[in-house]
């Protein structure tokens, strides 16, 4: 077993516009992502929407996204995270144009008993 720094910066990406997701991990209904943007967001007119419920926390960087049914954009910089229920629909609108926004995704199907929302 090798330790992996998840906010090394040899695998981030180069270009200001893609974003690179690597997978990190997974099981069963269980995926872990981390994903770096750099200045990335959501192609005009194009929404995510997921059949499964997607957590993210923000670990480097700041973001903005646009979730459908609120009004306002939900910001998000170091140690904000978000749990987005499935078919939620959600766009990135902003990502730092200069700095790396480093997140860690975790994409899993709804249980019984699971907790969180992203009321308005």
């Amino acid at each position: 077993m090798v330790p992996f720094n998840i906010l090394d910066q040899d695998h981030f990406p180069e270009t200001h516009t893609d974003e690179v997701t690597e997978l990190l991990a997974s099981s069963g209904n269980v995926r872990v992502e981390r994903i770096v943007s750099f200045g990335h967001r959501s192609p005009d007119g194009f929404w995510y929407d997921q059949d499964h419920d997607e957590w993210v926390v923000v670990l480097y960087g700041r973001a903005r996204l646009l979730i459908e049914g609120m009004e306002d954009p939900v910001t998000l910089a170091v140690g904000d995270s978000l749990l987005i229920r499935a078919h939620q629909r959600h766009r990135v609108e902003w990502t730092l144009p200069d700095f790396h926004t480093v997140w860690l995704a975790v994409h899993f199907e709804r249980s019984e008993g699971s907790v969180g929302s992203i009321s308005p």
